[in-house]
């Protein structure tokens, strides 16, 4: 997919000095930018938060919420910590520039700037942002795909999003930390995506599946793996979608992995999908009650179907009520 230039890219300049914001103006008026300014840290949170620009020039001196405030705020808030920062400052201490690059700033420009500097840097860091943005609306598109499958049918609706929420809470268990709950979190919410290939009549039929029909169901984490890859931001969560049907005794599929050779993603999003697939209606079955599925997944600590020890947490956690 080609990359999608941003239209008309949103600036914000952060500067308490009205004579520094004009001069940064003049300099980019002839590019096609939408120029905005904020006179002190206050105000540029607030705009940012309303309506996030594409790239901000923050100085770092500034009254009431310092540059410096201001740029850990937008790198540690998910929402806007891809925007890019150029910080512009009269500082010249090293510690300065350090200060700033270690709270997430993506560049550093020192007073008085060349104009050729400044220009050629924010194009660069514009041309990152659209990378990114094209990126976020690629994966926007499959995450929607799935909750549209998922949306069609009473018997699957709202299935990836409580197997995302219990994998998360098994993950935590085991101390994943923040990055790798959040491609768990994401590589769960697709884990099904390979089913967009299946035929509908083979997905909601009441009978015993023949053969072949088996063997469709049984290409979704493949096909959904082929799916995603192509997608690089979504490389880390690919284990989710291709190893969620291995089991621990080698007897699982698309690759026959067993023990530890099944990525730990897997392990914790089959889990959960397996617990969400007992207790839910099929068009085959009813669900089974938390109760009947807790003693279900006891009996299974034996059979060699999924990791004792990730099971064994997970039953705790059923057995709390955190699940």
């Amino acid at each position: 997919m080609p990359l999608l230039p941003l239209a008309q890219p949103k600036i914000l300049i952060v500067d308490d000095n009205k004579v520094n914001v004009e001069l940064i103006r003049a300099q980019l008026k002839p590019f096609d930018y939408l120029l905005q300014a904020a006179y002190d840290g206050e105000e540029a949170l607030a705009k940012i938060h309303r309506d996030p620009p594409d790239l901000i020039l923050l100085d770092l001196m500034m009254p009431k919420v310092s540059g410096y405030e201001v740029c850990r705020a937008i790198k540690h808030d998910e929402e806007t910590q891809f925007i890019p920062v150029i910080v512009i400052t009269a500082l010249q201490e090293l510690d300065d520039k350090l200060k700033a690059i270690e709270l997430g700033a993506d560049d550093f420009l020192v007073k008085p700037f060349n104009k050729i500097e400044l220009t050629t840097r924010i194009r660069s860091l514009l041309q990152i942002k659209a990378l990114h943005d094209d990126l976020e609306r690629s994966e926007d598109v499959l995450f929607s795909l799935v909750r549209a499958m998922e949306a069609k049918d009473p018997y699957t609706r709202g299935h990836s999003e409580r197997v995302a929420t219990a994998a998360c809470r098994l993950g935590k268990t085991i101390s994943l930390g923040d990055r790798d709950l959040e491609y768990l979190r994401r590589g769960a919410l697709i884990h099904d995506i390979g089913k967009i290939g299946i035929g509908e009549a083979i997905l909601k039929k009441p009978d015993k599946l023949t053969s072949e029909e088996m063997a469709e169901i049984r290409s979704h984490p493949q096909r959904g793996y082929e799916i995603c890859f192509p997608l690089r931001s979504l490389r880390p969560v690919l284990p989710c979608i291709r190893s969620h049907h291995e089991r621990w005794d080698g007897t699982g599929y698309p690759d026959g992995l067993a023990g530890d050779d099944i990525p730990l993603f897997g392990q914790l999003v089959a889990i959960s999908d397996a617990f969400d697939a007992i207790t839910t209606d099929r068009p085959y079955r009813k669900g089974r009650t938390r109760e009947e599925a807790i003693g279900l997944l006891e009996r299974e600590l034996e059979s060699g179907q999924w990791n004792p020890t990730l099971l064994r947490a997970f039953l705790d956690l059923l057995r709390q009520g955190v699940l």
